[in-house]
């Protein structure tokens, strides 16, 4: 297995994690570290992907605002999400040059990473094209968007792990219509918190990409 590294941030503002994303990258683009997952939670937390479109935010910036979420237009591709506290968000910051240059294979393997870790919690979930993301059923239970420069990745997924789900009727998530949103709570009826989620996180991405992880300490970067 190839070495790589995880970092466990906390709680990180979106344009705080987005500079800490896009140092690490620079670093993974030079060779200096190996490839990265940043595992983390964003305060609430509307963000705009390259093709996002404005009926897909059912309401202002303003009324956003008053409660307490911020609109935040950012570079990854796709469409309008929202972050919160009790969702499990992850940056992989890898290198493609040895995973064949593929997105769509790199999609396909964050996918199956998560599919493998909600497996882990008894949840058979799985994929629903044409759209990206991990569902069970007509129920997204992990969004995706991602960025490459120079064949390493940013930004990546977000897992719901046990955030209230009613912001997203405020939305329409990723632009797609007539269908629901889930979360491994809701899913399991137990309560599951968003640390509990990441030794399956990780040894997910250990099966799918074949990457032995170790911890290291955010004040590396």
């Amino acid at each position: 297995m190839q070495a790589g590294q995880f970092i466990w941030m906390g709680t990180v503002p979106y344009a705080l994690a987005l500079e800490h994303q896009r140092k690490i990258h620079a670093l993974r683009v030079e060779q200096v570290i190996p490839d990265t997952l940043l595992l983390l939670e964003h305060p609430p937390v509307i963000t705009l992907g390259k093709g996002w479109h404005s009926e897909n935010l059912l309401m202002t910036e303003a009324e956003y605002a008053q409660r307490g979420i911020e609109v935040y237009a950012t570079d990854r591709g796709g469409d309008v999400t929202y972050h919160a506290p009790g969702q499990l968000v992850g940056y992989p910051i890898f290198s493609l040059w040895d995973k064949g240059r593929d997105l769509h294979r790199y999609l396909r393997l964050v996918e199956e990473s998560l599919i493998f870790a909600l497996g882990d919690w008894g949840i058979e979930a799985g994929r629903l094209p044409p759209h990206t993301g991990v569902w069970v059923g007509d129920e997204k239970v992990a969004a995706m968007g991602i960025k490459a420069s120079r064949w390493v990745t940013m930004h990546g997924f977000a897992l719901n792990v046990n955030n209230d789900l009613c912001p997203f009727e405020w939305i329409i998530p990723c632009g797609i219509q007539e269908k629901g949103v889930a979360s491994v709570q809701s899913l399991t009826q137990r309560a599951v918190s968003v640390e509990a989620m990441i030794p399956g996180v990780v040894a997910g991405f250990e099966r799918a990409f074949g990457i032995r992880f170790e911890q290291v300490e955010n004040h590396s970067y």
